[in-house]
C-alpha cells in the first residue's frame, strides 16, 4: 500500500514538473547544446598558482570533470600545499534561464551559489551577499585569457553595486592533463 502511494506521488511530481519518462533524450539535447559546452575549456587537471598578500608564491591543484551524463561540471580544488582550502563545485547550464549556475562547498563550511554567463571570451559567475553590517556585497569570479593550456581566474568583490571591483585573489592555471 505504502509503495503504491509513493509511486503515485512520484509520477504526479514528474508530470507536474513538465517531464515525462519518454523525454529521457531531452536532457541529452540540453546537455549537448553549444551553451552547455561553454565551460569545457575548464575540463582537465590544472596546476593553480597564486601569490599571497605577503608576496609568497603558492601552488595547488584543481581537477575538473563532466559527470552525470556529461550534464554537470564537477570541480575538485585542493589548495595544498599553498593553503588548506579544499572545495568542490558543481556547475550546470540552465537553458530556461540562459545562465550557468554553480554551487560551491568547502572544508571551511563555505556554501556559495553563483550564476553567470560566458560573454566576450570570459566566463563570469557572480553572487550577492550581505556582510555582518547588513550591507550588500557583490562577489564574482572571472575566467579569462582562456587558451587550451592556461587561463587566469580572478575573485573580486564590489561594495558599491558593481561600479568598481577589488581583486581579492588571482590564480594562474596551467594544464597538467
Amino acid at each position: 500500500m505504502k509503495s503504491t502511494i509513493f509511486i503515485r506521488i512520484f509520477f504526479m511530481v514528474i508530470i507536474n514538473s513538465g517531464l515525462t519518462l519518454s523525454q529521457g533524450n531531452l536532457n541529452n539535447k540540453v546537455c549537448s547544446s553549444p551553451e552547455a559546452s561553454q565551460f569545457d575549456f575548464w575540463l582537465g587537471e590544472w596546476k593553480a598558482e597564486w601569490e599571497n598578500s605577503d608576496g609568497s608564491k603558492c601552488e595547488g591543484r584543481n581537477i575538473i570533470n563532466k559527470i552525470l551524463g556529461s550534464c554537470v561540471i564537477e570541480e575538485n580544488f585542493n589548495g595544498s600545499p599553498g593553503n588548506d582550502l579544499i572545495g568542490k563545485s558543481f556547475s550546470v547550464y540552465n537553458p530556461s534561464k540562459k545562465l550557468w549556475q554553480q554551487t560551491w562547498v568547502d572544508n571551511y563550511g563555505g556554501y556559495m551559489i553563483f550564476t553567470g554567463k560566458f560573454e566576450q571570451d570570459k566566463m563570469i559567475l557572480s553572487r550577492e551577499v550581505q556582510n555582518s553590517e547588513g550591507k550588500i556585497i557583490k562577489q564574482r569570479m572571472i575566467f579569462y585569457n582562456i587558451s587550451e593550456n592556461s587561463f587566469e581566474w580572478n575573485w573580486e568583490k564590489s561594495e558599491n553595486n558593481g561600479i568598481s571591483w577589488e581583486l581579492s585573489w588571482k590564480i594562474h592555471y596551467s594544464r597538467i592533463r
